[in-house]
């Protein structure tokens, strides 16, 4: 027989195409607990990099000075046609971009609520400092080491098995099984969001989930696993593999959506068909990760047509399609939108935006207060701007995440969260 080293390093390798980090199978296998994952309320994050222009995302239509900073790729105003190229009118000062016409029926049953003005207190306008300070949860502050969602799962949340109390859908008393699933991002590397301590799946589709390596070793170490050699083998290793074999039939090929669900063929649309699919597979998914690209909008941004138009019909169709797809599941899941910064207020010389401050989010659920748009708008004229160019910031990004993880996750102490920031109000965004 191998020896037990020969079968942890070989271990490590076969986990590391995972996903898995080498520090999950020490866990397993020096009896180290993994956190236990409940039924119940699941948190999707939808990543928008290279900063969407929020202005013509969610359009202040009722504000004039919109027009005057952006008289060629400005969204016109709502018209009552039908079919129109003119913003979708949402309360009668902010509308939506026509592209995300397939969000309308999301604001309509309450399940949509949009934040304007909202993002980073940090001044930088660079993507990739920007992206850090927005998922380390820390603006300003490069010498974080983990991600706020990973933090969420090392303080454990509503992970707490046998708690007295336990948010709605979860099974009071229920000693969950312990993971490796509990958090999934559907990208090739594990994003900064949820790097640390706690254990994080990595992929790009289901199907290629699977362990991998020469000579059989993957045979071999399930077959330790089961066998249960006490000082090798924690109980865990054993649900680890039932996990991944629960993947391995969720043949993504044969799903079929339900509800009449049409999802985009693209990458990001069929990244979240598979989302929807491990909502519903019962891997004990509590939070799920996916991001797209394209949305730094330079040079020929366009208007209701045009490049920012396009990214727009995949983004609103891919997430309409996973919220039809989950149906009453939607009561227990909240979809939530980010980008690292906003755009310019005035258009540039080439048709497009350059980099801004403010921006907005969407938060979507059946648990959300919807039919309004949060957040305090703080005006375009040029005495209302941040630095006389951008949208000013009224709510700094932490006061939703926070709001967030204590209100849908049950996270305890959101101060762990979030170091040095004191969250002193509430949007009310969920109820």
């Amino acid at each position: 027989m191998s020896s037990r080293r020969t079968f942890i390093r070989s271990g490590a390798l076969a986990l590391v195409t995972m996903g898995l980090s080498p520090s999950f199978l020490r866990r397993a296998v020096y009896g180290l607990e993994l956190p236990k994952a409940a039924k119940g309320k699941v948190l999707i994050c939808l990543f928008q990099r290279g900063a969407a222009d929020a202005l013509n995302v969610l359009v202040p239509h009722g504000d004039a000075e919109y027009y005057r900073l952006r008289p060629n790729i400005g969204i016109a105003r709502p018209a009552r046609a039908a079919g129109s190229a003119g913003a979708i009118d949402l309360d009668g000062f902010f509308g939506l971009h026509p592209a995300l016409s397939p969000l309308k029926p999301l604001w309509d049953r309450g399940m949509l609520a949009p934040i304007h003005a909202v993002g980073s207190p940090s001044a930088t306008r660079s993507h990739f400092d920007a992206q850090d300070y927005m998922e380390s949860g820390t603006p300003d502050n490069k010498g974080t080491r983990d991600g706020w969602l990973n933090r969420y799962l090392a303080t454990c949340g509503t992970c707490e098995a046998g708690a007295a109390t336990t948010p709605r859908g979860q099974v009071e008393g229920d000693a969950t099984k312990a993971t490796p699933f509990r958090a999934v991002s559907m990208t090739a590397q594990t994003p900064r969001i949820l790097q640390g301590p706690a254990p994080a799946v990595a992929m790009t589709s289901i199907d290629a989930f699977t362990v991998r390596s020469a000579g059989g070793v993957s045979d071999r170490l399930e077959a330790l696993y089961r066998t249960g050699s006490a000082d090798l083998v924690h109980a865990t290793g054993a649900e680890t593999f039932d996990a991944v074999k629960r993947l391995r039939e969720a043949n993504p090929q044969r799903y079929a959506p339900a509800n009449g669900a049409e999802y985009p063929r693209s990458e990001f649309g069929q990244r979240l068909k598979q989302i929807a699919q491990l909502v519903k597979s019962d891997v004990g998914m509590e939070i799920a990760f996916a991001d797209v690209g394209g949305w730094d909008t330079h040079i020929n941004q366009g208007a209701a047509t045009g490049q920012l138009a396009n990214r727009l019909t995949d983004f609103g169709a891919s997430i309409a399609a996973l919220v039809t797809d989950l149906g009453d599941k939607m009561d227990d899941v909240v979809i939530l939108t980010m980008s690292e910064f906003g755009r310019m207020a005035r258009q540039n010389g080439n048709g497009g935006t350059d980099h801004g401050h403010a921006g907005s989010m969407f938060v979507i659920g059946g648990n959300v207060q919807g039919n309004r748009v949060h957040g305090r708008w703080p005006g375009l004229a040029r005495e209302q701007l941040y630095e006389g160019r951008d949208l000013a910031l009224t709510t700094d990004f932490r006061t939703v995440f926070h709001e967030v993880a204590t209100s849908h996750l049950g996270a305890r102490d959101a101060r762990a969260l979030f170091p040095g920031f004191e969250a002193t109000s509430s949007l009310g965004v969920l109820r």
